[in-house]
């Protein structure tokens, strides 16, 4: 039989597999939880201001950042993930893990029970783990965060066992995240569709979800087993959430300004140091861990089927200049596919490719594309450099297309013609599943570097999920590097984050980061090292 580990050793291992980023490489958090010193007072509603949207609120159901943000204080997880990267207990009082990574026991609390009376035990874990893991289950990104599982168990009442065949290290990580987030399986079971509504076991409940407006929460009174990392026990301190959908930023800083809310996320880049500056408002910033807002570059087919068009079009783009146009320096330009507070962010693939109009302008003339046209766009046997960028409004903020349209004139240069196809989201999920694209863009928010095979595994190809670039090429050393040693699992990263960048699958532009715009009244925010924002221990001071 294999040797365990208890809860408190895996929480060693994990501080120690976390070293190569550790606390210091996270960006610092202004104004978190941490620095409160006044005691803590109960009741009020915090109101939010959104920047994007979500199509849906079930989290086992999308990838959408918004989701998370709402959803993480209606349900809770397995396990909790701290700032400073270590696994502490939540609806999971202890676990062990074999020395292979290839079994999983996790010991459940027997008081908890979800919003609609449901108790929580082993069976409703495993009935929401069976329902992300069917194929009927639209559920890419959460299927791909509890990875290939073999089988999961239930010895007893409280009780839970997940086997894999082969080693799978980023469970934990991937079990903290509110995608892996456990719902009353009662709830499941008599209802069709789950986009907007959410039963859960966490601090609030949800009294509504409106697309294109917002979301209403209300605290659960009984709430009394919060994660391990947080600040206090027993109920939420805030009676209300409402969290608003507010597309326009000078509308979200007017009504933080007036005082209508207080918090805003994506604090508009132009008012940044206005926001920072002012005396009655605060700016908490935290950098995310995982794959940068890239673009990803078509490889199967269109003009990005070519190495060198890919890599004369990363070339042309120079993403600090960009970046600071639409920013005005309150993000940082990106390096890297990763961010740099990912595990095994390899920091020399920096050096290995930037701007550089010189070679834009020869692979281009090397693949043929020698002439121009009389707008300046490269043109080859008749046929104009045009390339399709497919997007949702929606999901990006108002910086953003600034970027973009940045990268527009930026590539122009080169003979690039950069067209915009702003899509609603069904349509986007037609033209990423029949591969009607030249370029699409997001990011996603992971300290895990198994990130990566989200994004880059064939397994993921939409429509079965975000491998926009659809790349086939690196299935060998993802699948390799999620149940190896350490040592091996940062050698195959590197690899993958070079290869990634030196066949120019994608354009990194910025290390997204959560910027929230806060009135001085609200105390106790802190965050998950997946650099969302959490309000169960928040509080406003009247």
């Amino acid at each position: 039989m294999d040797k365990r580990q208890t809860r408190l050793e895996k929480h060693n291992v994990g501080i120690l597999t976390a070293a190569t980023f550790a606390i210091g490489l996270l960006a610092p958090t202004i104004g978190s939880a941490a620095q409160d010193t006044e005691t803590p007072v109960s009741g009020g509603t915090l109101t939010v201001g959104l920047g994007s949207d979500t199509p849906i609120i079930d989290p086992s159901l999308t990838a959408y950042s918004v989701a998370a943000v709402v959803a993480r204080n209606v349900v809770d997880s397995l396990v909790g993930q701290a700032e400073d990267n270590s696994f502490t207990p939540w609806l999971a009082e202890s676990w062990e893990i074999n020395n292979n990574n290839r079994e999983y026991v996790f010991h459940l609390r027997k008081d908890v029970t979800f919003s609609d009376g449901t108790p929580l035990n082993a069976e409703a874990v495993k009935y929401n783990f069976d329902r992300i893991l069917d194929p009927k289950t639209i559920s890419h990104y959460s299927k791909s965060l509890l990875g290939p599982v073999k089988s999961i168990t239930t010895p007893d009442d409280y009780t839970l066992v997940i086997e894999y065949e082969e080693p799978f290290a980023p469970l934990l990580q991937g079990l903290s995240l509110p995608y892996l987030g456990i719902q009353s399986p009662t709830y499941l079971k008599n209802t069709p569709n789950t986009s907007f509504t959410l039963v859960g076991s966490g601090p609030f409940l949800l009294d509504s979800f409106v697309k294109g407006s917002g979301s209403k929460l209300t605290k659960r009174p009984d709430y009394n087993w919060g994660p391990g990392y947080a600040t206090h026990k027993g109920p939420a301190y805030l009676d209300h959430i409402e969290f608003k959908y507010l597309p326009e930023s000078s509308v979200r800083l007017g009504a933080l300004n007036s005082g209508q809310i207080q918090v805003i996320d994506a604090v508009p880049p132009v008012n940044f140091k206005q926001v920072k500056n002012n005396p009655r408002l605060n700016v908490i910033t935290q950098e995310n861990p995982g794959v940068n807002r890239v673009l990803y570059l078509n490889t199967e087919k269109g003009v990005f089927s070519d190495v060198k068009l890919r890599q004369a079009f990363q070339s042309a783009i120079d993403p600090a200049v960009a970046v600071n146009a639409a920013f005005f320096g309150s993000l940082r330009a990106a390096d890297n596919v990763l961010g740099p507070s990912t595990l095994y962010y390899d920091p020399t693939v920096a050096n290995s490719w930037g701007y550089d109009p010189e070679k834009a302008n020869r692979l281009l003339d090397e693949a043929g594309w020698t002439q121009r046209d009389k707008d300046g766009y490269r043109v080859k046997d008749g046929q104009q450099l045009s390339v399709s960028f497919t997007y949702v409004p929606t999901n990006v903020e108002a910086a953003d297309v600034t970027l973009f349209q940045a990268v527009q004139q930026q590539v122009k240069k080169a003979g690039f013609n950069l067209k915009f196809d702003p899509v609603d989201a069904g349509v986007f999920d037609d033209r990423t599943a029949t591969s009607n694209y030249d370029i699409a863009s997001n990011f996603f928010v992971r300290p895990e570097p198994d990130i990566l095979r989200t994004v880059f595994h064939s397994d993921f190809l939409p429509p079965q999920g975000k491998n926009h670039s659809r790349v086939k090429t690196l299935d060998k050393q993802l699948s390799e590097a999620v149940g190896t040693s350490d040592k091996e699992r940062e050698r195959l990263y590197h690899e993958v984050q070079h290869k990634i960048i030196d066949e120019a699958y994608v354009v990194p532009l910025y290390i997204p980061a959560f910027q929230l715009g806060v009135s001085k009244q609200v105390h106790g925010i802190n965050w998950a090292t997946n650099a969302k924002p959490n309000f169960y221990d928040t509080w406003i001071k009247p």
